[in-house]
């Protein structure tokens, strides 16, 4: 399939935006941090399998209807934003109680693998940010006489494979500073820098146009 377009320029595009931080980096090192690179893993995966669904979203044309309707825009992206600022205050929450890091996947009761998969697909596919850019992008890279669907599977699938590797990268850069990250007044820094980035994420979410 790849000879049907040009895919160095996607490839490109999606790496810059892969490696530029917010929302899903933030999330990824918070979670490597309190779990180790396996929650940081779990986190990635959630987020990345959100691709998926923005691509298939985007090949069936439901973006259009989405982006069509001013109403249903406006209150997926309250809802999206919502939940990124209750990730932040929860993440503020422990700035306020700071106890060290723990890094026993097992032990640790503000997250587990379950929940560091959902925050990480829930952050992902609640964010009308994603569904944007794909509408507007993929579009640019699907040869019209083949399955737009397969199409925008197959570069989800490149875009997943590109997050994974970068994530968790970062995933065990942190869990290689677990030491360091154990100390409570660096988990109080972390948490209360994390918090305030979410809470900041969402209120610029909620509040832009588009």
């Amino acid at each position: 399939m790849l000879e049907h377009f040009q895919w160095l320029p996607f490839l490109l595009a999606i790496s810059v935006l892969t490696m530029s931080p917010g929302v899903d980096t933030i999330l990824v090192m918070r979670n490597a941090a309190l779990g180790g690179w396996r929650l940081g893993f779990l986190t990635s995966l959630g987020i990345c399998m959100g691709l998926f669904a923005h691509a298939t979203v985007s090949a069936l044309g439901l973006s259009v209807i989405l982006l069509g309707s001013a109403g249903l825009f406006t209150a997926f992206k309250l809802l999206g934003a919502a939940y990124l600022v209750y990730l932040g205050v929860q993440a503020l929450r422990s700035a306020a109680n700071p106890v060290g890091l723990s890094f026993s996947t097992k032990g640790n009761q503000s997250v587990n693998a379950w929940g560091s998969f959902r925050q990480g697909i829930l952050s992902n596919v609640l964010n009308p940010k994603p569904i944007i850019f794909y509408m507007a992008f993929l579009p640019q890279f699907i040869d019209p006489t083949h399955s737009a669907l397969a199409q925008s599977l197959f570069m989800a699938s490149l875009h997943f494979i590109i997050a994974m590797v970068w994530q968790m990268f970062l995933a065990l850069m942190i869990h290689k500073a677990r030491v360091w990250l154990a100390r409570p007044k660096v988990a109080q820094v972390m948490d209360g820098l994390t918090g305030a980035l979410l809470v900041g994420f969402g209120l610029k979410l909620a509040l832009s146009q588009r």
